[in-house]
């Protein structure tokens, strides 16, 4: 029997099981109405059309108890395709340019601190949350983490989980329609892709190395494992010139579909009665929140010459996967924005737990 390989949020499985579930009756209904809703969307040139039309088809089927599921092998597999997209830009070059981000990894930091702080006495004073779930709810991003956090703490699981994902809807409704609004770019043009001129042997070096990568990771506790460790792997042979592979960028168009479905499936244990109580005081935190990555991305700009959408994306509060792959589709810095997530998550993960033993002795 083959191992199972268990990476942060996700799990790599690679029974019989696991892929009898890509054949599954809830993942089939995923697709059936994804892709017709990814279809009109483009239609009505909603930026980011294959990822916000099944967010919100499948978020409608889940809240309307419809049974509806992304295997977690298919999530796995999506995720490291972006990381070998992402792992494309990486060079030597990159690596002399991250001596100039460590000033915006210190404001990334001081932005952490200040959301923590402010957002949490918001939820506590007018939301009625308790001083553990407002922290947890106010850390901008790393749910998995924070719900295993929480759980361990007693936490309402509920208030955390709920406030993360209305503010993951939120971000990434709003930010692709600020992209383009700015720049009047429209999302990636399709190269075509040449599959004939590929070493497909690559491929297969580089799906190797990432999943060693990616266990050895997980196994050290990095953060979004999944991504960091094909990242590593792929910069790791590209800048050797061990192997490089371009992969085709019509398959950004599958990995917006899995990523945009996938979040309207975390709705599936949640009622609409519960949505709405967390609704509005979601909204508002989150609103500060992005104010707060805003300011943040305005004072980076005096430290880094980068573009100041790239900087948004990058101070954006949660959801490394999909602020990453909205990178990679308008072409803004994805090495750069995928960094500063991975920093933030390291950053939340050793900043709650300070915030946490400081409650505690306060309470003594």
């Amino acid at each position: 029997m083959i191992e199972e390989l268990i990476v942060n949020e996700t799990k790599i499985t690679f029974y019989y099981s696991s892929f009898k579930k890509l054949f599954s009756k809830n993942f089939i209904t995923v697709i059936l109405i994804s892709i017709p809703s990814a279809i009109v969307a483009d239609y009505f040139n909603i930026p980011l059309a294959w990822m916000l039309g099944p967010m919100i088809i499948t978020s409608i089927a889940a809240l309307a108890s419809l049974k509806v599921e992304i295997p977690k092998i298919a999530l796995s597999s999506i995720l490291i395709i972006l990381g070998l997209h992402i792992g494309n830009y990486i060079d030597q070059n990159l690596f002399n340019q991250m001596i100039n981000w460590i000033w915006t990894s210190v404001i990334m930091l001081i932005y952490i601190i200040v959301c923590i702080l402010i957002v949490s006495k918001y939820l506590q004073k007018f939301s009625g949350y308790g001083e553990k779930a407002s922290i947890f709810s106010s850390a901008p991003g790393a749910l998995g983490p924070l719900i295993i956090l929480a759980e361990n703490e007693k936490t309402d699981l509920s208030q955390v989980a709920t406030s993360h994902l209305i503010r993951l809807i939120i971000i990434i409704t709003v930010i692709p329609f600020i992209i383009v609004n700015n720049t009047g770019s429209e999302t990636l043009i399709l190269d075509n892709f040449d599959y004939m001129d590929q070493n497909h042997l690559n491929l297969i070096l580089l799906i190797i190395a990432s999943l060693f990568f990616i266990f050895v990771f997980d196994k050290i506790r990095v953060p979004a494992a999944l991504l960091s460790g094909t990242l590593f792997a792929s910069g790791l042979l590209q800048i050797t010139d061990v192997a490089s592979y371009k992969l085709p960028d019509a398959s950004i168009n599958f990995c917006l579909l899995i990523l945009g479905a996938s979040v309207g499936c975390r709705f599936a244990e949640k009622t609409v009665k519960e949505i709405a109580n967390n609704s509005l005081h979601s909204i508002v935190a989150t609103t500060i929140l992005v104010l707060l990555g805003l300011l943040a991305a305005y004072v980076a700009t005096f430290f880094v010459d980068t573009n100041i959408l790239t900087l948004i994306l990058s101070f954006s509060p949660g959801g490394i996967y999909e602020v990453a792959v909205i990178a990679i589709a308008f072409d803004l810095d994805p090495d750069f924005v995928a960094f500063h997530h991975i920093i933030r998550l390291l950053f939340i993960l050793f900043t709650v737990p300070i915030f946490l033993r400081i409650l505690e002795k306060i309470k003594k």
